[in-house]
């Protein structure tokens, strides 16, 4: 439950306050350990904002993270405050330069409904994406990252009509999976997304060795999944998301008159009850301990 941050790190308060222990890195060289170095390629809006929600559920693991905060060329963060975005992030090469990372994240991003060919900085991720494959080990996807994942893999998404949005059953489908295995049965997890890749795609990869099919949902599909080479881990919805997270997004919806947008389902916007915390803290700290017992450092 430790995480690497310095004294001055704006969410470090809110960390401690939800039981995560934050050391500086000072600290964390004296005791005999090494701490996990994991990048998180952030490209949600507001990244600042967004850090929290992903801190917290890594946080919550018993081996040390050092967070390696990730930020692309190709990209005008402009709902990013610019001196933390430099203070705090660095460019993937020179991530990689100063020293290994041992896991990366690459979350969400606000460009789903439009095709990955569009998106200005889509030739930098799969170039990250190609060096992570064959160099961390293990690479996981949330919501379009996931996505953008199963693109390198020959699998490409297809546009929803209307949004999928709120909390859904998901089935665990593989109780043997050194991640999800002791994933429930049956969890509630939230999605918020504009895509989707048919059920018959996903079987139709399994069947010819390119994926392993972890978990699905009747209403969201195949929602969590990985390459055959257990390299790449998708999690198509947001294990990470607070409940307030859907509520702020909704509004935020219907305030720029998103026709597309309904009401999250399954969850009382007036009164929005977190049923995935489970699942959220399951899934990160067993993601977490298979990158560190694959990490040969």
């Amino acid at each position: 439950m430790t995480i690497i941050m310095p004294n001055d790190y704006h969410a470090r308060k809110e960390l401690v306050n939800h039981g995560i222990y934050c050391i500086t890195e000072e600290t964390a060289l004296k005791q005999d350990i090494r701490a996990l170095r994991i990048g998180i390629l952030n490209i949600m809006p507001k990244a600042e904002e967004y850090e929290f929600k992903v801190l917290h559920p890594l946080g919550r693991t018993l081996i040390q993270i050092e967070p390696v905060w990730i930020r692309l060329r190709n990209h005008v963060y402009n709902s990013t405050d610019k001196n933390h975005l430099f203070n705090l992030y660095q460019y993937f090469d020179d991530a990689i330069a100063e020293r290994h990372l041992d896991g990366l994240i690459v979350t969400g991003a606000p460009v789903e409904s439009i095709g990955f060919e569009e998106v200005n900085y889509w030739d930098e991720v799969v170039e990250l994406l190609e060096y992570a494959r064959q160099n961390i080990a293990s690479t996981l996807g949330l919501c379009w990252g996931g996505f953008a994942l199963a693109k390198v893999l020959g699998i490409d998404k297809q546009p929803y009509r209307e949004k999928l949005f709120g909390v859904f059953e998901t089935r665990n489908i593989s109780r043997g999976h050194r991640i999800t295995g002791d994933v429930d049965d049956i969890f509630w997890c939230p999605q918020s997304r504009h895509s989707y890749i048919p059920d018959d795609v996903m079987e139709d990869a399994r069947d010819r060795g390119i994926v392993n099919l972890l978990a699905h949902s009747h209403a969201a599909g195949y929602v969590i999944f990985e390459s055959a080479d257990h390299r790449f881990l998708v999690h198509l919805g947001h294990p990470e998301y607070d409940a307030e997270r859907l509520v702020g997004e909704y509004i935020r919806d219907r305030d720029i008159g998103r026709v597309d947008v309904d009401r999250p389902k399954n969850l009382d916007i007036n009164k929005p009850v977190n049923r995935w915390r489970g699942h959220s803290y399951e899934f990160f700290s067993q993601w977490i301990k298979y990158v560190y017992e694959e990490t040969p450092y």
